[in-house]
């Protein structure tokens, strides 16, 4: 129930607020704040300003009527006096005029009443002879009050000049100010909030979205996404930042992938060299076992053969009974060959040696037909291996016949030196085999001849003596030109986390 408390939620927001949010607090406010303090001193710097200016106004109207209203008086010219006295409210900024006699009373007014001090105040201010001004309340209506000395030629005091002006003038002068600052401040405060909002949206708020759109692309699958480089540098820092990463996880993933699929096919070649190690065991006792009878057979069918009286049939089944023996015989023997796990016997021998002593075993029924090139690289011939010669020579002999076998016209062996290793193929010109079966061919008793053509453990031998030497076999296949099998031994270390079997698409 907490994740639905609105309390919560403010509490998180406040926690986390969004980027609009974070910058409404952390720099419009502070910088409104900051704009309406600056702008309330301005506006009262202009109050007092203003109040001073409108004050020597009144002021500067004084002293404008002071001599032409001393002379007039000072000679009795009542019509200059008023007209003096006029003259100040065709500025349209006095209220009333006073005019006191030496005395303190009041000889001349003009304009609005009700303003006037009393003798003994006005006959002290003239006295005085300074000029001052002061505000003051007149029954309903606050008014300012600017007093002036008249005096005669002589510079004696002969009155008092005393200027009104309304204090709602002022009043309201101040208020339109005030409304006009406020009113200023409001709109800079709103156009100010409205550009930086517009400009946070378009410098930062759009290429914060693609980012946002972009990662939500990511966790949805779409790992090939790239972050656009766009935006003020810092944003574009950001992108770049992303796509490393994701260049780096990418990297990870397929660097795991790999990892798994390498272990996986380790698992699966730890699983084929226990099924294949139970069936070498298996292979090497039923070899035994039959290896003592089919000599007793051979030997008996043997011993008959020698007579001269045996009829044409027997002698024929007879002869038949040791062909099919050999045959079986031929079988037992690859299967001991398959399942010795004796330790070889290595001795350092030339590579041309196991490879020519293969191509003389040839029988003559494979090379029938057939043209077999051989093709050795000239580096070779200094070359010398440590290895078991027989085992050797008893897998390269297998590979022979096996390419013999599938081929229609041409087989080409090829031995070549790459770097550390030694690289002996064999090339038919037959009709190469399926992928479908390529995980099969170095098994044991597979074979895609016919019954009886083939026991399925000629490529089985030439792979474990391959293991047994370090190395492996690589089988390549295209279709309709034939398949190659290279045998692939090292020359001075040992091959270290090679695969039983390497297989490429031709």
């Amino acid at each position: 129930m907490s994740q639905f408390n609105p309390v919560s939620r403010l509490r998180a927001a406040l926690r986390n607020p969004p980027l609009t949010l974070a910058l409404i607090g952390a720099v419009i406010l502070p910088f409104i704040l900051v704009l309406a303090l600056t702008g309330a001193y301005a506006i009262q710097v202009l109050e007092q300003h203003t109040r001073t200016r409108m004050q020597e106004d009144i002021e500067l109207i004084a002293r404008a009527i002071r001599l032409p209203l001393s002379h007039a008086m000072e000679r009795g010219h009542e019509v200059t006096v008023e007209q003096a006295l006029e003259s100040a409210f065709s500025i349209n900024r006095v209220y009333g005029v006073y005019v006191y006699d030496e005395k303190g009373k009041v000889i001349y007014t003009s304009g609005r009443t009700g303003a006037e001090m009393p003798s003994q105040r006005a006959q002290s201010l003239a006295e005085g002879g300074q000029r001052r001004g002061e505000f003051a309340q007149a029954g309903a209506v606050n008014i300012y009050s600017y007093f002036v000395p008249l005096t005669d030629s002589g510079e004696r005091v002969i009155g008092l000049l005393q200027l009104t002006r309304r204090g709602s003038d002022f009043d309201l002068y101040m208020t339109n100010i005030r409304n006009h600052g406020l009113s200023v401040l409001i709109i800079s405060g709103l156009l100010l909030t409205a550009v930086i909002l517009l400009g946070q949206r378009l410098i930062v708020g759009r290429p914060l979205q693609r980012i946002n759109t972009g990662l939500e692309r990511i966790r949805r699958g779409q790992r090939d996404y790239t972050f656009q480089v766009q935006g003020p540098a810092e944003v574009a820092s950001l992108s770049r930042a992303l796509n490393r990463m994701l260049n780096a996880i990418d990297a990870s993933h397929q660097q795991l992938n790999e990892q798994l699929k390498r272990e996986e096919r380790l698992k699966d070649q730890l699983h084929q060299s226990q099924k294949l190690a139970a069936i070498g065991q298996l292979a090497a006792g039923v070899a035994h076992e039959l290896g003592s009878p089919l000599a007793v057979v051979d030997g008996k069918a043997q011993r008959l053969l020698r007579q001269t009286d045996l009829p044409e049939k027997l002698t024929r089944d007879l002869t038949s009974i040791r062909s099919e023996g050999a045959r079986m015989e031929r079988i037992i023997r690859q299967l001991l060959d398959y399942g010795r796990s004796n330790p070889l016997d290595r001795k350092p021998i030339a590579v041309e040696i196991p490879i020519r002593s293969a191509l003389n075993t040839l029988p003559a029924i494979h090379s029938e037909g057939l043209t077999i090139d051989l093709e050795l690289a000239p580096e070779l011939a200094s070359l010398t291996l440590n290895v078991d010669r027989i085992r050797l020579e008893q897998a390269l002999i297998n590979l022979l016949h096996n390419a013999c076998q599938a081929a229609k016209n041409r087989v080409i062996i090829r031995g070549v030196k790459d770097n550390s290793r030694v690289l002996i193929s064999f090339q038919d010109d037959g009709k190469g085999f399926d992928e479908t079966i390529r995980d099969q061919l170095f098994e044991p008793f597979f074979t895609t001849k016919p019954t009886g053509q083939g026991t399925g453990l000629g490529l089985a031998v030439a792979h474990a003596a391959a293991h047994d030497h370090q190395g492996y076999i690589e089988a390549e296949s295209s279709a309709g030109n034939g398949a190659c099998f290279t045998l692939v031994l090292p020359i001075n270390e040992p091959a270290i986390n090679k695969e039983l079997t390497h297989v490429d698409q031709g």
